[in-house]
């Protein structure tokens, strides 16, 4: 067996946990391999919803293992409060929630830092979402990181007072006042609550199961041109987002890795600062972030908003070995009278289609004008055919197929066009 990916294409906030929640009956284990609770993965189902950050979006089924894979970074504070908020809802995760060993934790003293480095840049931050996960990683690779199976070594609490420690003398080093007390009180709290989950060596555990015949998803987190090496550098996340990322993350070789699922909205988001070639500042931004609930699931933040940017999905795609595609949002246009897509990018007086090394060039995107559709309520009725137009004409730009539609939060408002997708 191999392990199929699912992640987005773009600067994160796809809806892949949704994505995530319709194919999961597909498959016997679902696996994050990377980023912390700067996820916001949200699922609607039964009139409510749920937004997960650190836990998989397979949590919602019963009998399926959900497994936090080594290259997350887990806040034992946040997970206990998802923990705690699915409880309130009838979900118990001990019996199919699984956390790697490996996998790094983020401590109060990583939020700290995160807050006030990015307090010190001024103009210039980089809009971290403020969850310790940059400061966590740069542990990790400094080779001073606490991981989760460091909680069952009888010196546990002296290798954190030490890391705290550390901490404290870095921080000491910017102009920000803090109270470490009540983010600690509740860390470790969350530390007694990630003690009664099961933990494993997941590269193990992982591969056995395909070896068994178990059928494996790993979901991503962020987006491709969030990646720390191929994104808007500096303007990214602090893990690799990239379906490589699946074989560091999971302990996966690059051979195990099956089909690779690429999710992207019908325009484009982002959060944040960092260059964004397609961006509306005007009315017709202000539309699509009313029309699509433009704000984010773990910040609150309003998210800019533009039309579709093909120069950038196609190295998405490209990076992500991408073997199908699945398209969010095309309910949000549902109204606009023409719908544009940026086919190529104006930079120095050429005509390209890469993404250039040095964003901050001025780039001037070259549109292509579709007419524009209407969506019926009813989640049942066929496409219109100028979405159909527009699905048609983003599949020959991409040379990619789009197998699912979502034309709306629940997961009722699902239109799978693949018969190889339809659920069993």
């Amino acid at each position: 067996m191999k392990a199929d990916v699912l992640l987005g294409l773009q600067w994160g906030d796809e809806g892949k946990g949704k994505i995530v929640d319709v194919l999961t009956p597909r498959y016997d284990v679902i696996a994050r391999f990377q980023g912390g609770p700067n996820a916001g993965h949200t699922l609607e189902f039964d009139g409510i919803k749920h937004v997960l950050h650190t836990i998989p979006s397979g949590i919602f089924h019963p009998g399926k293992a959900n497994v936090i894979g080594n290259g997350v970074v887990i806040d034992p504070a946040v997970l206990k409060k998802e923990i705690d908020g699915l409880k309130e809802r009838g979900i118990d995760v001990r019996d199919n929630l699984y956390v790697s060993r490996k996998a790094h934790l983020i401590l109060p003293t990583h939020r700290l830092l995160d807050a006030a480095s990015e307090a010190s840049k001024g103009k210039e931050k980089i809009g971290s979402t403020l969850k310790g996960i940059g400061p966590a990683y740069m542990d990790k690779t400094g080779r001073n990181g606490l991981r989760a199976g460091d909680i069952e070594s009888p010196d546990f609490r002296q290798r954190y007072g030490n890391l705290v420690a550390k901490h404290r003398e870095m921080l000491n080093q910017f102009e920000y006042a803090y109270d470490l007390a009540p983010l600690e009180k509740e860390w470790l709290s969350g530390i007694e609550t990630l003690k009664g989950l099961k933990f494993i060596d997941s590269e193990y555990e992982i591969n056995q199961m395909l070896d068994e015949g178990r059928s494996v998803l790993a979901e991503g987190a962020q987006g491709a041109l969030l990646d720390i090496d191929f994104g808007s550098y500096p303007y990214v996340t602090s893990s690799n987002t990239i379906t490589a990322a699946t074989s560091s993350g999971l302990g996966l070789a690059p051979h195990r890795i099956g089909e690779v699922y690429g999710i992207f909205k019908a325009y484009c988001t982002r959060v944040g600062s960092g260059p964004f070639p397609t961006e509306l500042s005007d009315e017709t931004g202000d539309r699509l972030r009313k029309a699509g609930n433009e704000f984010g699931s773990t910040t609150g933040r309003p998210r800019r908003c533009g039309w579709l940017d093909l120069p950038a999905l196609r190295y998405a795609i490209m990076l992500n070995g991408v073997t199908r595609l699945i398209m969010m949002k095309p309910d949000v246009l549902s109204g606009f009278e023409s719908v544009l897509v940026c086919t190529h990018y104006m930079s120095g007086g050429r005509r390209t289609d890469r993404i250039p090394f040095d964003l901050g060039v001025p780039i001037d995107p070259v549109y292509e004008t579709l007419p524009g559709w209407n969506l019926e309520e009813d989640v049942t009725a066929p496409l219109p055919e100028m979405l159909e137009r527009y699905i048609a004409f983003l599949e020959k730009a991409l040379g990619k197929p789009i197998s699912i539609v979502s034309t709306g939060p629940d997961r009722r408002q699902t239109h799978i066009r693949d018969e190889a997708l339809m659920p069993v």
